[in-house]
C-alpha cells in the first residue's frame, strides 16, 4: 500500500476512534459483481489499514448461487480455498446511513508480495485506467440502471418458487410522477439515503413496465463511478428491504417487458480539464480521437460481449424492438444502437455503450468498453460505416451479436485482443466462470419445459 494511503488512513483512524467507532463493514465484489464483505472490530480494522487482512479466496471460487466451480485454475478443492490479501481503499471511504452509519470501505485483492490480484475486477479496471492516463486521459463514466421492484422478501419469494413475483405496481406507467408518488417513501429514500451514502442520483423516475424504476448516476472518474455502481445496487435492496420491497437488476425477469439495461456514459479528460472527444469543428461534434475510440468499441464488441452480457438470462434482453441492441453499431442520439453518440457541449459530448445489461459486473463492463476505446485510438481506427439513422434493427446489414452466453463466451476465449487489452488471467479465469454458468443453465429442468412436455409428450 502506497504511503500516502498509509497517512490517510492514520487519519481516518484517529477521527473514527475519537467518535468512539467500534466496528466496520469492509467490502469487496467478486467476479459477478456481488458484494461480499464483513464487519471487522475496530481494532481488526486499524490492523487491516496498516497492511492488509485475509478474506477466503472461495470468494473467486465459486458462482454467484455459492456453487464452487470445478473448472478454474485459480482456486479450488485442489488448492485447499485459502486466504486471498483484501488492502482497503481509503478514498472508498462512506458511512451507511440505513446502517446506523457505520464507517464502510471497500477493498482490493492484492497478492502476497503486494502486486495486483490479476483476476481482481477493480484491480483489472484500474489497470485500464492506468493505460488511459499514460496516455494522456482521464477517463470518465456515468452509470445508468433499470430494474424491477416487487412486492416481495426473500422469503415470500422462495415459498412462491419465485414463480409471479408480485410487482410494485401495474401497469406500464414511464417516466409517471403518479406512480413515483405512490411509492413516495422507498422513492426518496432511494434519493436521499445513496446521496449520503456517496452514491449521488442524477435522476430518478418510473420506466415502462410495471414496478421499474431507471437511475442515472451521477458521472465520476471509471473507478468512482464502477464503485458507485456496485454500491448503488445493495444499497438499492438494502433500502428496499425496509419497505417491503425487493429489487431485482435481473435483465429480464418477463418475455412480456422491456429487459433492464446498465447504460453507460464515457468521457476521455486531459488533466487540464478538456473533453478530448468534443471537437467544435466537426458536423457531429466528434474528435478524431473520439471517432476512433468509437470505432474501436464497435469493432471488438462481438468478441467482447460477455462482459457486457455476462449470465444466461442477459441474452433474453438483448431482441429486437425491446430498446435493447442487437448489432455492433452507432449512430448520432440514436436508442436503438449499441453505442449512441451525445454530440452536446465541451463538456457533454460522449458516447452512450447501450449494449450492457443491469446485471453486469460495473468493474468488468467499465473495464473492458474503455479498454475497446482506447485500443481504437492507439491503431487509429476509422468508422467503417456512416452513422445509422432510424432503426438499426433493420437498417444495418450487420452480422448480429452472439446470440446466447456460450456462443459469446466462445468469441471471448479466442481473442487474441481481449487478451492482450485485459491481461490474459482475468480473461481466461472470466471465460472459464462463463462456461461453468452455461453448464448449469444445461442442467437445469425450466417452467418452460414443464410446460410444454410433462403432460403432452
Amino acid at each position: 500500500m502506497p504511503m500516502g494511503d498509509k497517512v490517510d488512513f492514520k487519519k481516518i483512524k484517529e477521527r473514527l476512534e475519537h467518535q468512539g467507532v467500534r466496528k466496520v463493514k469492509v467490502a469487496v465484489t467478486d467476479i459477478d459483481g456481488v458484494l461480499r464483505g464483513k464487519y471487522l472490530h475496530f481494532d481488526k480494522f486499524v490492523s487491516a489499514s496498516e497492511s492488509s487482512f485475509g478474506f477466503c479466496n472461495v470468494v473467486f471460487g465459486w458462482d454467484i448461487a455459492d456453487l464452487c466451480y470445478d473448472n478454474i485454475k485459480y482456486t479450488g478443492w485442489h488448492s485447499g480455498y485459502p486466504d486471498a490479501l483484501v488492502e482497503l481503499d481509503p478514498a472508498t471511504q462512506r458511512t451507511v446511513p440505513w446502517d446506523n452509519n457505520i464507517p464502510f470501505f471497500l477493498g482490493d485483492f492484492v497478492t502476497k508480495e503486494g502486486e495486483a490480484l490479476s483476476i481482481c475486477p477493480r484491480q483489472a479496471l484500474k489497470r485500464v485506467i492506468q493505460k488511459a492516463e499514460t496516455m494522456g486521459f482521464t477517463p470518465k463514466n456515468g452509470m445508468e440502471f433499470e430494474w424491477f421492484n416487487f412486492r416481495e422478501s426473500p422469503q415470500s419469494l422462495a415459498d412462491k418458487g419465485y414463480i409471479r413475483p408480485q410487482p410494485l405496481s401495474p401497469g406500464m406507467f414511464g417516466y409517471s410522477l403518479l406512480r413515483a408518488g405512490q411509492a413516495g417513501e422507498f422513492f426518496n429514500a432511494l434519493m436521499d439515503e445513496l446521496l449520503a451514502f456517496g452514491v449521488p442520483i442524477e435522476g430518478l423516475h418510473t420506466e415502462t413496465g410495471p414496478g421499474v424504476y431507471e437511475a442515472a448516476i451521477c458521472f465520476s472518474d471509471a473507478l468512482e463511478s464502477a464503485d458507485r455502481a456496485v454500491l448503488f445496487k445493495a444499497g438499492a435492496k438494502d433500502i428496499g428491504h425496509r419497505f417491503g420491497i425487493m429489487p431485482s437488476f435481473m435483465a429480464k425477469w418477463s418475455p412480456a417487458y422491456p429487459g433492464c439495461s446498465g447504460h453507460m456514459h464515457q468521457s476521455l479528460w486531459t488533466q487540464d480539464g478538456t473533453n478530448v472527444f468534443y471537437d467544435a469543428n466537426h458536423p457531429q461534434k466528434m474528435s478524431a480521437t473520439f471517432q476512433s475510440y468509437v470505432a474501436g468499441q464497435v469493432k471488438l464488441l462481438p468478441e467482447m460481449l460477455a462482459f457486457f452480457a455476462p449470465t444466461v438470462n442477459s441474452y433474453k434482453r438483448l431482441v429486437d424492438g425491446y430498446w435493447a441492441p442487437v448489432k455492433p453499431t452507432w449512430g448520432i442520439d440514436n436508442r436503438t444502437v449499441s453505442h449512441r453518440v451525445i454530440p452536446g457541449s465541451e463538456k457533454s459530448t460522449r458516447v452512450e455503450v447501450r449494449v450492457s445489461g443491469s446485471d453486469v459486473n460495473p468493474y468488468l463492463a467499465t473495464a473492458a468498453a474503455l479498454a475497446c476505446g482506447l485500443y481504437g485510438i492507439e491503431h487509429g481506427l476509422k468508422l467503417d460505416a456512416a452513422p445509422i439513422q432510424g432503426n438499426a434493427y433493420t437498417e444495418s446489414p450487420l452480422p448480429r451479436l452472439p446470440h446466447n452466453l456460450l456462443d459469446a463466451t466462445r468469441l471471448l476465449a479466442d481473442s487474441k485482443i481481449a487478451h492482450d487489452i485485459l491481461g490474459t488471467n482475468l480473461v481466461d479465469h472470466f471465460v472459464q466462470t462463463r462456461e461453468w454458468e452455461w453448464r448449469q443453465f444445461q442442467d437445469a429442468v425450466t417452467d418452460w419445459e414443464t410446460k410444454r412436455y410433462f403432460e403432452i409428450v
